[in-house]
């Protein structure tokens, strides 16, 4: 009698089970059927962007970038401004000196930009105009564009860029040094001259602001009394 009991008992857990897991599969199955004809489900995770493709060749300064309509570069005032998904990507163009003009001293002179640090270097590209230091900043940057050049009151020069920035040492407060780009005008007002040892001359790069110094020197190894004049940048002209 009680082995009939236990086997009841038995048999009513089983037939639970199977009714339970009947009734799981069957509101499943009735469920899944209604959020495909909604179309609840997720979709599957696929790329956005089909082909991207960017060139970067910093000798020329130029930046090319292709990618698909989600991804077009936007391009203002040397940035190029590149959409990858959801993250915006700025990439600045350097923008270089290529000219000096000082118009009280009556002096256009053509600026290089080399990208040795050699004092040999350097002291060779002083031969062909006034020096911008690489490791100073370029026209966009906040910091200090750092140029030097060639000073000398000899009687006979022949090469004329050894007297590249003769006169500075004239330039009082509030002249007006003007730097030209392939495509604007960067316009500096003097507000410091003085006469400095190349040992005792530190010329800060860095900075929140965008300046400019000039010296004067017979070599960038040199030690002789040189003199410097600083200028903070007023405004900028599109040529």
């Amino acid at each position: 009698m009680e082995n009939n009991s236990f086997q009841r008992v038995v048999d009513n857990i089983l037939l639970k089970k199977v009714v339970f897991l009947i009734t799981f599969f069957v509101v499943f199955f009735v469920s899944y059927s209604v959020l495909v004809w909604a179309d609840f489900l997720p979709e599957p995770v696929t790329s956005t962007i089909e082909s991207q493709k960017e060139e970067v060749d910093n000798e020329e300064g130029f930046v090319q970038a292709t990618a698909t309509a989600e991804s077009n570069p936007v391009v203002e005032e040397g940035v190029i401004e590149q959409v990858v998904g959801e993250v915006s990507v700025e990439v600045r163009e350097e923008i270089l000196p290529y000219t000096l003009i000082i118009d009280s001293l009556d002096k256009s002179v053509p600026i290089l930009n080399p990208v040795s640090r050699k004092v040999s270097d350097l002291d060779s590209a002083l031969l062909d105009g006034i020096v911008r230091h690489p490791d100073s900043a370029t026209l966009e940057q906040d910091g200090t564009v750092f140029i030097l050049g060639h000073s000398s009151y000899l009687p006979v020069v022949n090469n004329k860029n050894f007297q590249a920035l003769n006169g500075i040492q004239d330039l009082k407060w509030g002249d007006i040094i003007r730097l030209q780009s392939d495509k604007a005008e960067y316009v500096y007002r003097v507000d410091s001259v003085y006469r400095a040892q190349a040992q005792d001359t530190t010329v800060p790069i860095a900075g929140p602001t965008q300046r400019l110094v000039l010296a004067t020197c017979n070599s960038f190894g040199s030690v002789d009394d040189r003199y410097m004049v600083e200028a903070d940048l007023l405004e900028v002209k599109t040529l």
